[in-house]
């Protein structure tokens, strides 16, 4: 359950900054208790998952961990039944990335930090907090997840109107999809990669040339990928976050933080008595599982 003090915790790889906006949630937010200060995206993973607070501010882009791959671990391995945490994000973007954020219908506000600004926010995180404490006792008790997604930016422009995610309902993958449906927003603002034609994978003293077509899913493996073809595998010397923006994301899905599989390979998705669910393949005997928070790709039309 929600305590009746909320919590909260800051993840930003810049002293002033963190320090900026904890003063600023102390002048909003008294009663607001900063659990943690977290300089890195790793330590925000490991103490976001020690102290369970009821919100989270991540800045985006931090060492070790961005704070989007922070959030997606977060909402991989929260443990069941328990609510998970508003995310806030904070980061710096430009003025074409601002009006990503206004289209993906993500608050955001202008950095220096406005107290006026943030104190929507914190308007918007009291009410969300009150619903879901109305929610559970009303409801059935499944956590739900409400991210609202605010961007800074070193733009002295005035702020444009507030806009919010979408509110998360109280159903019991509405946290996944809302949680999903955020990250995919967030990633599209990245700078678009080339896409790749052909896998160049080392093997001895050769390069073996794997089309796409060809990859039935790629996999992580510390700081290779192992490349699975229907007869064969290779190792490319990359990472996920790497190869992820260069490959077409009709045809490869991410279902899992360490595994893209190719979409026309997907036999079947078969959901476990624990409610996990795993894929079957047209022609490899491998199956994936897949993480909760991917799991609403494969709902039935």
């Amino acid at each position: 359950m929600t305590s009746p003090t909320p919590r909260a915790l800051i993840a930003e790889d810049e002293p002033i900054l963190a320090a900026a906006l904890t003063h600023a949630l102390q002048r909003l937010w008294p009663e607001l208790d900063i659990v943690a200060t977290c300089p890195n995206g790793v330590e925000a993973l490991r103490q976001g998952l020690a102290l369970q607070p009821d919100i989270l501010f991540l800045d985006i882009k931090m060492p070790g961990k961005t704070g989007l791959e922070a959030a997606e671990e977060l909402a991989e391995q929260w443990p069941d039944g328990v609510p998970f945490p508003h995310i806030v994000f904070v980061t710096a973007y430009d003025e074409y990335a601002l009006a990503a954020f206004e289209h993906a219908a993500a608050d955001y506000v202008l950095k220096p930090v406005n107290d006026a600004r943030l104190g929507k926010t914190v308007e918007r995180l009291q009410q969300r907090l009150r619903d879901s404490s109305v929610g559970k006792g009303v409801g059935n008790g499944t956590a739900t997840a409400t991210a609202t997604a605010t961007a800074t930016s070193t733009s002295t422009s005035t702020s444009a109107p507030a806009t919010t995610a979408t509110a998360a309902p109280a159903a019991g993958t509405a946290s996944d999809d809302n949680m999903a449906r955020l990250l995919s927003q967030l990633q599209a603002m990245l700078p678009p990669a080339p896409r790749l034609q052909m896998i160049r994978a080392a093997v001895g003293n050769s390069v073996r040339m794997i089309a796409l077509a060809d990859v039935v899913y790629f996999e992580a493996l510390d700081k290779y990928i192992n490349v699975v073809c229907q007869d064969s595998e290779a190792l490319i010397r990359t990472s996920l976050k790497e190869l992820l923006p260069q490959l077409d994301p009709q045809q490869f899905w991410q279902i899992h933080r360490g595994t893209i599989v190719n979409a026309s390979a997907i036999a079947t998705a078969v959901r476990d008595e624990a409610g996990k669910l795993s894929l079957t393949l047209r022609q490899h005997p491998a199956q994936l599982r897949v993480s909760p928070l991917y799991a609403h790709l494969f709902r039935q039309m």
